[in-house]
């Protein structure tokens, strides 16, 4: 595909573009973000396995459990952000005019310099990360927050207030790590995990949306596939109560049935999957997209159960359910979702893919129940 024909695909999506000479690697938030995103997870988690493990340790790291934490939640979760909502303001608010060329290339390596830092906190000093760290955020919410409010509808609004409540709890883990604040690190993260929750819900249903429609037209199939709001409120309303009161309460038996009502409420959103005249939860996508919500429910029904049990004590680990799970889907997927569409292509599956989902869930689950072998 030549330079040209890249740079038309990727005008197809947006009614405003900048003018300019660009590589088309810059011309989307996603491209950049994705080839640097891949490899990072990649190192990380061998790093992780290795130190875990007890066979290799990080002398320049102090706090390994915090890095690990952090890196896996905010380091891959800030990365999300950007590819989701820089691709994506554009499409949502027609005449937003993407961010592309060396604007985007500079965020990229923000990102970059904020992975680096992180690793070398012990050195650069916690005041100089969290400054790089929580900037990346402000940055990216100040340049999508100007549509998301003058939008007439105000049907994305929810969008800022989860960037906004990221940065809150962001900025609480470096105060917190400071020693500003009296609140826990570990806690901190915690909630920032149940948020990005309730950031992957509102995204979701905007990818299930387009998506879905898009694989319906491709197969001639006359229905529309619709997201239904008020199952995804419900959904994002248990995962916000759950969070906040384990937050606050973190040993109360209560998060046992709101970790259950979590669960139960992420798994009434799988009902959108059925159509009244046809049968879609075997096509292409649909399975993957479904496997999302349900490593979702099935990791908060496993809290639940811990936190009524308590001869288990496997918290912390049936977490990996929304972290390896969750996280680790979501990015593999979307990736190719927006992929595929972004450049002019009709959703596929093949081995590869299917493959790719398979080994996903299988971490999971070995990583999820290291405490039982």
């Amino acid at each position: 595909m030549t330079e040209e024909k890249k740079k038309q695909y990727a005008t197809n999506h947006y009614t405003h573009y900048p003018k300019g000479e660009y590589p088309s690697y810059l011309a989307y938030a996603f491209r950049p973000m994705f080839l640097v995103l891949a490899p990072y997870i990649a190192v990380s988690i061998i790093l992780w396995s290795f130190v875990f493990a007890g066979y290799i340790s990080l002398p320049f790291i102090s706090d390994l459990l915090s890095w690990h934490m952090y890196e896996m939640i905010f380091g891959i979760g800030s990365a999300g952000i950007v590819a989701f909502f820089l691709t994506g303001a554009p499409e949502l608010f027609p005449g937003t005019i993407p961010i592309v060329g060396k604007k985007l290339a500079f965020i990229i390596l923000l990102w970059v310099v904020g992975r680096i830092s992180f690793w070398c906190m012990d050195y650069l000093g916690i005041y100089f990360v969290g400054f790089i760290n929580i900037s990346l955020l402000i940055y990216i919410t100040a340049l999508v927050i100007k549509p998301l409010f003058a939008d007439i509808t105000k049907r994305h609004i929810s969008l800022g207030f989860s960037l906004v409540s990221l940065i809150v709890t962001q900025t609480l883990f470096f105060a917190s790590s400071a020693g500003f604040i009296s609140f826990d690190t570990h806690s901190i993260m915690l909630l920032s995990l149940g948020l990005f929750m309730v950031l992957i819900l509102l995204a979701l249903r905007r990818v299930n949306m387009e998506a879905i429609n898009e694989i319906l037209e491709q197969e001639g199939i006359d229905e529309t596939f619709y997201a239904r709001s008020p199952r995804y409120n419900l959904a994002i309303f248990c995962v916000i109560l759950y969070s906040f009161v384990e937050f606050f309460y973190p040993q109360n038996s209560i998060l046992g049935y709101f970790a259950f009502a979590s669960a139960a409420a992420i798994l009434n959103i799988l009902n959108d999957f059925i159509l009244e005249d046809n049968n879609i939860l075997f096509k292409p996508f649909v399975v993957y997209l479904m496997s999302i919500l349900i490593l979702m429910a099935i990791g908060y029904g496993l809290l639940g159960f811990d936190y009524l049990d308590d001869s288990i004590y496997a918290l912390n680990h049936f977490r990996h359910f929304l972290t390896t799970g969750v996280f680790g889907i979501v990015f593999f997927i979307v990736m190719v979702v927006i992929s595929t569409v972004h450049t002019g292509r009709e959703l596929f599956t093949n081995f590869w893919l299917n493959l790719g989902v398979f080994l996903i869930i299988l971490a999971t689950i070995i990583r999820s129940f290291i405490p039982f072998y």
